[in-house]
Order: C-alpha cells, then structure tokens, then sequence
C-alpha cells in the first residue's frame, strides 16, 4: 500500500513506467481559492494544477502573525490521473452554481476546471459543514461540491506534507 502511494504522487516510477507529463496539447486545469477578508486583512487559501503537472500552493493567514505561505512542486502524471479520477466520481463537471449561495461578508469559495473541452468556474459562499448545503436550492450539487473540494484539499495537503517535511525516499527500491 505505501508503495503504491508512492507511485500515485509520483516519488517513485512504477517499473516500466517513463516519469512524464500529460502531452502538451492536452486542456487539464484545477484551480481552488477559498478566502475573506476581515479582522486580519485578506486571509486566503489557493491551490491549483496545471496539465504540467505544476501544483502552486498559496495560503494568507494573518492569525498571529503568520506571513503568507508558498510552494511549487510537480507532480508525477499518475497524481493528475487520479485527479482526473476525482473529478470524474464527483460529478461536479455536470453542475450549475445558479442556484448556490452567493459570495457574502463570511466568505468566498472557487472552483475552476478545464477538462478538454469542458470549463466550468463556481463561485459560492463559505461551507462550514455538510449540513451548510441542505439549504441551498441545489442541496445535491452543493454536496458534489462539497465533497469534491474536501478531497482536493486532502491530495493538496498530504502532497504538500509528503513533499516538504518528509526526508526523500530515493533510497526505496520499486
């Protein structure tokens, strides 16, 4: 099992497996920002992917003092893969957010996709809970959406940790 992880983020190639990008005419983007602005000036959260496999992390925390965070990284084709994969399960590409939350004071959430052919781009308010979602006109999109923002932050987040705090794993044979 780790060593199958290892594989989807891209640390170590699958036996046989060239260590490549998607082709160069292929149309593949994720982007996500999350942020508001109040006591502690704009305070935000902003990832996304490109079909380079470039990740760019972004986080603005102004609680005590924290100055704003970056990271670059690329990302082996195989995590684009089950990015892809992700995107596809949640059916998120089949919504419309005509009938979701506007931006308000609490906040605003994004969520831009290019997939081949298909672009869509959301804008909502901040979701705090599942439960934030069964007041929307479109409780089931909202929960698609939902979902689906929790598990790109989850691959963002353990890519991001496996990535920087973690001594390499060179010396682990496939």
């Amino acid at each position: 099992l780790k060593l199958q992880f290892l594989y989807l983020i891209g640390w170590v190639d699958r036996p046989g497996t060239p260590h490549t990008s998607l082709t160069m005419g292929e149309n593949f983007y994720v982007r996500y920002y999350i942020g508001h602005k109040g006591k502690y000036g704009h305070e935000f959260l902003e990832f996304e992917f490109r079909s380079n496999g470039q990740l760019r992390y972004a986080n603005n925390s102004m609680y005590q003092n924290n100055e704003l965070i970056r990271k670059e990284m690329y990302c082996h084709q195989s995590v684009l893969e089950e990015l892809k994969r992700i995107i596809d399960d949640s059916q998120v590409m089949k919504a419309d957010d005509k009938l979701w939350p506007e931006p308000d004071k609490v906040g605003r959430q994004e969520l831009e996709i290019v997939y081949g052919r298909e672009h869509i781009s959301f804008a909502t308010t901040k979701i705090g809970s599942i439960n934030d979602t069964q007041d929307s006109e479109d409780p089931e999109g909202m929960k698609n959406f939902y979902y689906l923002v929790l598990d790109l932050k989850t691959l963002v987040f353990s890519m991001i940790d496996l990535h920087f705090r973690i001594k390499p794993l060179g010396h682990l044979k496939a």
